[in-house]
């Protein structure tokens, strides 16, 4: 695997300093990658992304928002109301993400069972 990847590149891979992990770190947590999914959708409301992903904490919630808008994946629009609504979406690069992750996700859930049936299997050997 790794020549392919040294192919790919040119280079001997720098784990230390590679590039990939700024980006992978973010989009590759679970809360991040559920938000980008439900934006995906349509502009949401911080509320509505509370509703939207239920088991996240309000504080992990404006984390990941923060964390989303810093890397450049999502908008955050404050509308001229009393009292003001935010509403958020994805950017032009959130949207670019949606094609690899879109192969990611059709990827987790034909291999979910496989996933599960291996952990059951590890749990089982494992006691």
């Amino acid at each position: 695997m790794l020549d392919g990847f040294r192919r790919a590149i040119g280079i001997e891979p720098d784990f230390d300093n590679c590039p990939i992990r700024g980006v992978l770190d973010r989009i590759g947590d679970k809360w991040s990658t559920l938000m980008v999914l439900t934006l995906a959708l349509r502009p949401h409301r911080f509320g509505e992304l509370k509703r939207a992903i239920p088991d996240i904490s309000q504080r992990m919630l404006t984390q990941t928002l923060r964390d989303l808008q810093r890397d450049g994946y999502v908008a955050r629009k404050v509308f001229p109301t009393t009292p003001p609504a935010v509403e958020y979406r994805l950017t032009d690069l959130g949207r670019s993400l949606m094609v690899p992750l879109a192969g990611l996700v059709d990827w987790a859930v034909k291999t979910r069972g496989e996933v599960e049936a291996a952990r059951a299997a590890f749990d089982r050997e494992n006691v």
